[in-house]
């Protein structure tokens, strides 16, 4: 994929870019709104952690897709090594909640749900980098299904806590 071909997604990266750090800033503040009740719980804690780290994943892949000059290989080479490190920081933040038998079910499946997103991504970068365009479309699509882990996670954080709240009152 030519340079030229990279500039045809300038607006998809923009758009969802620009969402994604609208977002973060949003979730940061409603998480320290709550921020002794969430450090307190690990798998709100969890939650919390994912949700930002995807956000600022979704932004630095966009950011960086979005730098003039490149190629395919070179934001196909972004995109996977963004996807990876956020996948194994998904885990090792996973690895506490795992502790918690009454509820890391839910926290698992939501785990592993954004863990699939991650790895079709990391699949369509691949298929990019070996030169197959579509392999962009496939990790665009992987990107914004993500979202929906990363908004229904919020959603479900800011529901926690009031509920905790009443716990500790």
């Amino acid at each position: 994929m030519a340079p030229n071909q990279v500039a045809h997604w300038h607006d998809f990266f923009l758009t969802v870019g620009g969402g994604a750090a609208a977002l973060t800033g949003l979730v940061v503040v409603a998480i320290s709104i709550h921020l002794t009740i969430i450090t307190q719980d690990p798998v709100l804690r969890h939650r919390a952690r994912m949700i930002l780290v995807g956000l600022t994943g979704v932004f630095m892949r966009c950011s960086l897709a979005l730098m003039g000059g490149q190629d395919g290989r070179a934001v196909a080479i972004e995109i996977f090594v963004v996807c990876l490190v956020i996948t194994i920081t998904g885990w090792l933040s996973y690895a506490p909640v795992s502790k918690v038998p009454a509820e890391h079910r839910a926290s698992l499946l939501r785990t592993v749900g954004a863990t699939a997103c991650y790895s079709f991504e990391m699949l369509g970068a691949a298929l990019l980098f070996s030169g197959v365009t579509w392999g962009l479309t496939m990790a665009a699509v992987a990107m914004v299904a993500n979202f929906y882990f990363m908004i229904s996670g919020s959603w479900l954080l800011l529901l926690a806590v009031p509920q905790d709240e009443t716990r500790s009152s």
